[in-house]
This record gives C-alpha cells, sequence and structure tokens, in this order.
C-alpha cells in the first residue's frame, strides 16, 4: 500500500486545505486520474494519483488545512479486497457510510500486515486489522464492535487481536479512554451541519442504529440551543443566518483570501504609494470595440474595452519603462523587466487572484483579447494555477464592472505600479468644434494609477498616465508609438 503525500503545488506554499474529495473508498483508480480537489493559499488545484489501485483510505477530512507532506490518501493493489468483510462487520458498516475495510492483511515475514481501516473521514489515525480467520463466528461480532469504536477514537490505535486459540479476540481489560479522546460516531455530512449550526457532537445522545447521530438529532438540537455563532462552507459574507437572531457570524480566513490579506498589508506598509487620476472622453474607444466586435476574426471573442486598456498600458511603457520595472529592496537595485507580464486582477467566491498573461507584449490584439478571455474564465471557475500568479509585472484592475467610479488600487507585490479602470458611463462633456464648446454627451470614464514613489516620481507616472489616457481618447494615435 502507498500513501499520497501532499506535494507542494508550487512556489513553496507549505500548506492546502481538502476542498473535495474526487474518489472514495474501496474506488479504483488509475495513474494520473484526478482524485482530490485542494485549495492553496493561490488558487485551488486538482490532483491527479501517483499510483494505481484500490482506495484504503482517505487520510484528510473535507474542509480541513494540512502541511504539506501530509499523508492524505493511501492506495494499494487491491489485492486483499478480494476477501469480503464478514456478515457481522457488515452490520457494523451499516451504522454509518465511513468505508470500514477488514479483509486480511498479507503476511510479510511471518508477522501481521499494517494498513489503514475503519476511520472516520473527519479524524484519521493509523490502526491495526485483526485477522478474520482467527476470530471465531461467536466473537465476531464482539471483535468487530472493539474496532468500530476505536476507530473513532483520535490518536489512538486498534490493538492486534491475537488468535483466539491464545487470547480472548476483545481482551476483558482494555486500557481506560478518557471522554475527549472519545469521537462521536457521525456521517460527515451530519458533521458539517453540526458545525455550521455551532453545536457539539460529544454532547448529543445519537438516536441512529449503535448510538450514531443522526441529522434530526443536530436539528432538534438546534432549535432547543442558540449557538453563538455559524460557519459556512463558502467565503466571507456567504455564512447563513444564525439559529435564534445570533447576532454575528464568524468565517475563517484561509486559502486564497488569508494570501491575499497578507500580500494586501506587506504591500500597504512596504511601499510608498502615489495615486494619481484622470479623467477622460474614451466614446472613440467604445465605437472602437464595437467595430471590433463585428470583425470576423473576433466573432468568438468577447471584446471590451480592457482589452484597448491593456494594449495601451503596454504601448504607453515604451516612453517610461519605470512602471515596469521593480525596486530590489534587499539588493538596492531597480530591476527594469524587458518583458511584460500583464496582471488582471479578478474577483472569485474564494478572494482576489491576480493571474497574468505572460509576454503579453508580444501578442497581437486577437491572441491578447482570447487571452484575456481565458485568463478571467479560469479564475472565476477558481481554476488558476499557481504558476499563473506568479511574475507578474504590472496589473489592471477593472472596478467600473461593479458601477464604481474609481479608486486607490494597492500594488500587487513584486510590481511597481497598478491601473485602476472605473465604470464608463454617458456623461455631458465640453467638445470644442470649429473653435466653438459646445456641451455634448459622450462615454467619460476615470483612470487611476498607482505606483512606488521610490523610483517612480510625479514626472514619470504623470507622462505614463497621460500616455495612456491620450490613446484611450484616441486609439488611432497607438501608431505613433
Amino acid at each position: 500500500m502507498a500513501e499520497f503525500k501532499l506535494p507542494d503545488v508550487g512556489e513553496g506554499l507549505t500548506e492546502a486545505e481538502i476542498v473535495s474529495w474526487k474518489v472514495k473508498e474501496g474506488d479504483t483508480v488509475t495513474i494520473n486520474q484526478v482524485i482530490v480537489e485542494i485549495e492553496t493559499a493561490k488558487s485551488l488545484v486538482e490532483l491527479p494519483s501517483p499510483f494505481e489501485g484500490t482506495v484504503q483510505a482517505l487520510m484528510v477530512p473535507e474542509g480541513e488545512t494540512v502541511p504539506v507532506g501530509t499523508p492524505i490518501i493511501a492506495i494499494g493493489d487491491g489485492a486483499s479486497s478480494s476477501a469480503g468483510p464478514s456478515p457481522s462487520v457488515e452490520a457494523s458498516q451499516s451504522a454509518d457510510t465511513t468505508a470500514i475495510d477488514l479483509s486480511n492483511p498479507a503476511a510479510s515475514g511471518g508477522g501481521e500486515g499494517e494498513s489503514l481501516v475503519g476511520r472516520n473521514k473527519a479524524d484519521r489515525t493509523a490502526v491495526r486489522r485483526a485477522r478474520h480467520s482467527s476470530v471465531p463466528a461467536n466473537a465476531g461480532a464482539a471483535a468487530t464492535h472493539q474496532q468500530v469504536q476505536s476507530s473513532f477514537q483520535p490518536g489512538l490505535a486498534t490493538p492486534d487481536l491475537p488468535d483466539v486459540a491464545d487470547e480472548p479476540a476483545v481482551p476483558a481489560t482494555a486500557a481506560p479512554v478518557s471522554p475527549a479522546a472519545t469521537r462521536t460516531l457521525a456521517k460527515p455530512p451530519v458533521r458539517k451541519l453540526a458545525k455550521d449550526f455551532g453545536i457539539d457532537l460529544t454532547s448529543l445522545a445519537g438516536s441512529g442504529p449503535g448510538g450514531v447521530v443522526t441529522r434530526e438529532d443536530v436539528e432538534t438540537a438546534r432549535s432547543s440551543v442558540e449557538p453563538v455563532e455559524t460557519r459556512s462552507a463558502g467565503g466571507l459574507g456567504s455564512a447563513r443566518p444564525a439559529a435564534g437572531g445570533a447576532r454575528e457570524t464568524r468565517e475563517p480566513v484561509k486559502g486564497v483570501r488569508k494570501m491575499m490579506s497578507q500580500a494586501m498589508v506587506g504591500s500597504a506598509f512596504s511601499i510608498p504609494h502615489v495615486t494619481e487620476w484622470v479623467t477622460l472622453d474614451v466614446t472613440r474607444t467604445v465605437e472602437l470595440v464595437e467595430r471590433l466586435r463585428a470583425r470576423r476574426e473576433f466573432r468568438d471573442v468577447k471584446v471590451s474595452p480592457l482589452l484597448v486598456v491593456a494594449r495601451a498600458v503596454m504601448l504607453a511603457m515604451r516612453n517610461t519603462p519605470e512602471i515596469n520595472s521593480w525596486w530590489d529592496d534587499a539588493a538596492q537595485e531597480v530591476v527594469y523587466k524587458h518583458y511584460v507580464n500583464l496582471g488582471i486582477a479578478a474577483a472569485t467566491p474564494r478572494g482576489l487572484v491576480v493571474p497574468n498573461v505572460a509576454d503579453a507584449e508580444q501578442l497581437s490584439l486577437l491572441d491578447l483579447a482570447q487571452a484575456l478571455n481565458q485568463l478571467t474564465a479560469t479564475a472565476r471557475e477558481g481554476r488558476t494555477q499557481p504558476a499563473e500568479m506568479s511574475g507578474g509585472t504590472f496589473t489592471i484592475t477593472n472596478v467600473g464592472v461593479f458601477g464604481v467610479d474609481s479608486g486607490t488600487p494597492i500594488i500587487n507585490p513584486g510590481e511597481s505600479a497598478i491601473l485602476c479602470i472605473g465604470a464608463i458611463k454617458p456623461q455631458p462633456w465640453v467638445v470644442s468644434t470649429d473653435g466653438r464648446d459646445e456641451v455634448v454627451v459622450r462615454q467619460v470614464t476615470t483612470l487611476a494609477l498607482s505606483f512606488d514613489h521610490r523610483h517612480i516620481d510625479g514626472q514619470l507616472g504623470s507622462r505614463f498616465l497621460s500616455d495612456v489616457a491620450g490613446i484611450l481618447e484616441d486609439p488611432a494615435t497607438a501608431l505613433l508609438y
């Protein structure tokens, strides 16, 4: 049997949350079959199996965060699964949906084999199995009961059961178990429901077979006890209303959201931010977007003003390369990037992520449109890989999609500037025609540029922002770059 340990999926990550298992105990898996979805500090990642065989145990429950290197699943060759469990085992299994494998272990060197069996999905520890061949029929139920009960005691291992010819299958004297070490029997969905309602399972008397706590037990307890807080499986702000009108709820900060908060605090307090704004008429950009949408090449591509803004940014960098540089504080050097990994800030249910288009300056307008489409779609699905969020050189954030005029964006760590696009709205605008000023309705937006004032002074920041604005006001001026 082989144990698959949680790998570092990139960028020196130290831990990850088990979001959902794609297999269950007893399933047969093949090499490279997706077996689990995890959430790292940067994204959701699907992990393929490095082994083939039968799933012996899921060693970490869904919703638990574990360090890199922790065994998360045990996969065997399936040879020992041919011998089915005894009737008494099947009876015990009916009390819970957790798979219990009590098949004969493989003998090695005259000793008894060792494997992971009968563990509750919320708490898995290594245990030993009894040899079925040595347990008589009249002792099967007792032996099975002992194994099942010990499997729900975190941190305790089931002792090897000696042959009945020598000693009873269940020793008369067992090591005392503290109440804290005993784990209440309940199915994983019931455990999650109790966690959401803030109910301690150990305080409930199970009404199910064998004392198993049922959904009805949890709901009854909820109606009689007002929980202090509730927790949902979603992100911040998605917690379900607390029972009894509780005034506060709490949600753990983890995964992508935790990484985002740490990065933003580090950036805000280590980089001297300066933000400048410009309000401009982007009517011609809006008209260009409409013409692009009508072209055959862009028929299957979503085209928005973001595409033109992205192109304008890369052209303007030719006049102000400092915008695409980075202050290396440790070396006391400014690192100039001769490539543009264009980051696009994307809001997802799990938090803000900033994937980037690598070498965006080398792409044609159509290729750039396709890359932006793929980037945003993948981010919204939560499938952005860690490698796609590293190495960015400049970021664009579009708050206009929320109807917001503009903002003061925080620079993404490892970069020196970020551009914020506000909402494009029809507004009255003064236009000069034949020397006469008149007020007409135009498409107007506001851009905000935050930059690192340690090496980008006001002149450089203003020049870059002015160049971007000039291209958006009259896209034909892009031919001058």
